[in-house]
């Protein structure tokens, strides 16, 4: 098998198409060299090699290293020098590439092959000692960090103290002296940190610093940045053996990066920095301040014109923005790599889009180019990248954007401080739906606990509010408001900015870039809507969400969650007083129904006894059930309202309405603070009328109380003990519907009852929609069209879809509970061990951010072919967090779903998503059912 690729004397035995096995840089240099570019000769030892190197416990097989050494002296015979001669040495540099671009990620060592003997034998080939001294410090320092492990600032604090003491400024003023004397005191600091004496055998010097650059592939940031970008763990990456050209040899020589196009704003523009005198790391190590790249026209115009004519033919030939780096070695130019550039999702937008216009991409092409994830940056605040700062936490990155405020622990005080102006940051430990103002009123949140889709991930989402979640580091003390990280302790109104797109939190203000939105995102979104076979809805609760989500493109809402309704100061009250009554009028009923039924067969005195019963039953029940209807009444008029505000704005489109989901105890105090409460008021002597009413309500939510409530007691469960929740519910919907078609609006409402588990509870909860509808439509003379159907949560109801379908007209698949009750994990907990299980492997992802295809796929594709043999016109899409999941979403098109409902923030992401799934499956064929 072949492990090393040779490339040189103007041919490369490997191919620009060969990344998997060359990696982006390999096939990259390539590339160049079969296209004649000026690039310096060397070899590619592949990614099939760095694997072995693991597979092998850190050793390479003879085979790797045989086919290495030819290499090696096919490279001295072209280039006419040899590795650790001591007259005229050759070096090389020694670099990483894997298969994707990963910037920075992993290392590199420049000037390998020099040793004490070899470094005077340069000194005096150039005729340049200070150049020859000054390349052997830089390899002994970058060889010292990178294969030896010795930090970075044991070197730099011995630089620091030379200039100093030249009384100089920049490195460039040491001489040939001072430098001479750097490499000593380097080789003694090796020593010292390292245990062992500076490697003097170059030959031992290269199979060292390969082996760093294949370890390099698992340091902490390159394994941080693939899990950030979704990169697989066992591609590998490549190393490029390299022969050095130097940019160090005086003032007509130098290195530089640069873009073929502004990759910040996507402008048709040369973009870059470069430096004379000086290597490679010196221009983004910021020791000299670079220069813009069009003075090199200036300093030296031949080059310059080279370098514009071989970068424009990158550009042609790959047919994408070009990221190269070049050195100039005594006049004389080298291309060191070209790769596609990493650029802004503005950049990329207008990129896209003029090279469409130049004929150079079609608009497919365009699209596919485009990470979904990136559009985050155009919709949100974010950090202003020239601005460094090192986080003091880092959690979730559960909601995109940034947000800087003072601190503030309940949502009270974020109301308050909102209410005055200020900007704040709500802390807590983890939120709960009664935080939903204070949510609404900071300009982010920052929980101790909690997962991607825990309480604070989905509502702040919803929100298009910046998020950290599962922050893990914080130490929250509400009742000193004070918090916590290590050692440090952050009060209430200290300044914190957050980052929800990458989960870090820094202490004080940090600078923020405001969303742009350009008039070429109009035209790239609706090539994407052109181009799409699945729909796009939004999760949105109010009319405030819904109208964001109808200017980012949402063709409906796929979730309206009622329950969010509820927590609004001017009728919590009336939510409570439902809850108080509701229990004990059903009970009541009940015993009643009995006593009535058992009246029919009674005689005598047994007649006379249930008689007076039934009549202190009514008796009892009128107080309760006058406060049940009140409360109704009040609840029925206010949902109304919200509704018919979320279906006019969504006129012509569907709008999927949840009924209640949550258990009641939700909208009650906590337990815990009510037995203090009232266990205060009696010690302290209190008002026995205000103990009485805190004693009854702690004896209603102790009734409400359950173990383990997202299993208990809610969704079609309460609809079902409860029926009249449903029938007010329903009425406010379809009420709204009627005055709304009255005045000309096209409504189309969607009844949706949650946590169906078998057939009999939807088929009961349908029959009081029917029933209501009926009313309603008798009542206000109209024809009211309306659907029913369900959400698929319940893994028994993915299992029992065909019964359900034949009763539901639609299913939507609330993918969060489902994941819950699959795996058998707390959404809320999981967050504790779902990172160790996707560092061991165990996990690939966390299955609450991205669908489990395996298996709660499996779910989902049976729920629908079953449910669609049953309703051939089932109407099926996916409302959970996966939504707006662009891998869960080509999961959903391939499946067959009709649309995909996200939070209105990540609506044009799921857009661009479904396009590129329609168009790789155009390039595939029919769309797969797997």
């Amino acid at each position: 098998m072949k492990y090393v690729y040779y490339f040189g004397d103007g041919k490369a035995e490997g191919t620009g198409s060969m990344r998997d096995t060359l990696g982006g840089k390999g096939a990259g240099l390539a590339e160049m060299t079969n296209a004649g570019i000026p690039v310096p000769p060397g070899f590619t030892i592949t990614t099939e090699a760095c694997n072995l190197y693991y597979k092998e416990n850190s050793r390479l097989p003879e085979e790797v290293l045989n086919q290495q050494g030819e290499a090696l002296s096919r490279l001295e015979r072209e280039v006419g020098r040899k590795l650790g001669d001591p007259a005229d040495p050759l070096l090389v540099s020694v670099r990483s590439g894997a298969k994707f671009s990963m910037p920075g990620m992993m290392d590199t060592i420049l000037n390998l092959g020099l040793n004490d003997r070899s470094v005077k034998g340069m000194a005096e080939k150039t005729k340049n000692p200070r150049f020859a001294y000054d390349s052997y410090r830089r390899f002994i320092q970058m060889f010292g960090n990178v294969v030896l492990g010795i930090e970075k600032d044991v070197f730099e604090h011995e630089i620091k103290a030379m200039k100093k003491a030249r009384k100089v400024e920049l490195d460039l003023d040491l001489t040939e002296g001072d430098l001479a004397e750097l490499v000593e005191t380097f080789k003694q600091k090796v020593a010292a940190e390292a245990g062992r004496p500076f490697p003097q055998d170059p030959l031992e010097q290269l199979g060292m610093a390969r082996d760093a650059v294949f370890r390099s592939w698992h340091n902490d940031r390159a394994v941080y940045y693939r899990k950030q970008h979704g990169i697989g763990e066992d591609l590998g990456t490549a190393v490029n053996v390299q022969a050095m050209v130097f940019g160090n040899k005086g003032k007509t020589s130098g290195t530089g990066v640069g873009f073929t196009r502004n990759p910040s704003n996507g402008a048709k523009e040369f973009y870059g920095e470069y430096l004379l005198n000086a290597q490679g790391e010196d221009v983004v190590a910021g020791i000299r301040t670079p220069n813009p790249i069009p003075e090199l026209e200036r300093d030296m115009p031949e080059v310059y014109r080279q370098l514009r004519d071989i970068t424009n033919r990158l550009e042609q030939h790959y047919r994408d923005v070009q990221d190269f780096e070049f050195t100039i070695e005594e006049g004389k130019l080298y291309m060191l790599q070209t790769r596609t550039g990493k650029r802004t999702a503005q950049a990329a937008i207008r990129i896209g889009v003029e090279m469409v216009e130049e004929g150079l991409i079609t608009k497919e092409e365009a699209l596919l180019r485009l990470d979904p994830a990136q559009l985050d940056q155009l919709l949100h605040p974010r950090l202003d990248p020239n601005v460094k700062a090192r986080p003091i936490a880092r959690g979730l990155a559960a909601s995109p954007g940034a947000a800087v405020g003072k601190i503030v622990f309940t949502p009270e005080e974020a109301v308050e401080a909102a209410a005055k102006g200020e900007a704040v940051i709500l802390v807590r430990a983890e939120t709960n739906p009664d935080d939903i103002q204070g949510m609404d009123a900071a300009k982010g949140i920052l929980t101790a606990t909690g997962g991607m889709t825990s309480h604070a991930a989905v509502v702040a989402r919803g929100m298009g509010k910046c998020c950290v979640a599962g922050c893990s580091a914080l130490e929250i003390h509400a009742g000193t408001e004070t918090m916590k990280v290590g050692s440090d302790t952050y009060k209430k109104g200290d300044l914190l900015t957050i980052d929800g797109s990458t989960g870090e939190v820094f202490a004080g203000r940090l600078a923020t870039l405001e969303p742009e939105i350009s008039g070429e995102f109009e035209t790239y979104m609706k090539w994407a809507d052109e181009a799409r076979g699945l729909k796009v809805r939004a999760n949105a609760d109010t009319p405030r969400d819904a109208t964001q989500a109808r200017r980012f493109g949402a063709q409906g809402i796929g979730l309206c969650r009622t329950e969010h309704m509820f927590f609004a100061e001017d009728r919590i009250t009336w939510v409570q007083q439902m809850i108080m009554n509701a229990p004990t009028v059903r009970t009541l009923r009940d015993r009643l129904a009995q006593v009535e039924g058992d009246l029919a067969d009674a005689a005598g005195d047994r007649k006379a006894r249930l008689e007076k019963e039934r009549d202190g039953l009514k008796a009892e029940m009128k107080e309760p059930e006058a406060k049940l209807e009140a409360a109704l009444a009040r609840i029925l008029e206010l949902q109304r309202e919200d509704f018919k505000g979320i279906l006019r704005v969504m006129e012509g489109l569907p709008v999927t309405i949840r009924t209640l989901d949550p258990p009641l105890h939700e909208f009650l105090p906590k337990r815990e603070e009510l037995m203090v409460e009232v266990a205060l008021l009696k010690a302290q002597g209190g008002d026995p009328k205000e103990i009485e009413a805190k004693s009854t309500l702690l004896a209603r939510v102790e009734d409400l109380h359950e173990f383990n409530p997202m299993l208990g007691h809610r969704g079609c469960r309460l609809g079902i003990t409860f029926p009249e929740i449903t029938a007010m519910q329903a009425r406010a919907i379809l009420e709204a519907t009627a005055a709304l078609a009255k005045e000309g609006l096209r409504v189309y409402p969607e009844i949706m009852i949650p946590l169906v588990g078998d057939v009999r509870e939807f088929r009961h909860q349908r029959s009081v929609v029917d029933r209501v509808a009926r009313d309603v439509m008798r009542e206000t003379g109209m024809e009211i069209a309306y659907l029913v159907g369900t959400m698929i949560e319940v893994p028994r109801a993915a299992l029992t879809a065909g019964e359900i379908a034949a009763e539901a007209q639609f299913f939507s698949f609330g993918t969060n509970d489902l994941t819950q009750m699959t795996y058998g994990f707390s959404r809320d907990d999981a967050g504790k061990f779902l990172t160790e299980y996707q560092r061991m492997g165990i996990l690939e992802q966390d299955p609450f951010v991205s669908m489990d295809q395996r298996g709660i796929g499996q779910l989902v594709k049976m729920a629908v072919e079953n449910g669609r043999e049953a309703r051939p016109d089932l109407k099926v899409g996916i409302c959970g967090e996966h939504g707006g999941d662009p891998k869960s979403i080509d999961f959903c098109y391939r499946n067959h779903l009709d649309y995909v409902s996200c939070s209105p923030f990540r609506v044009p992401i799921a857009r661009l998503a479904a396009a590129q799934s329609t168009l790789r499956a155009q390039v595939a064929g029919p769309r797969s059912t797997a």
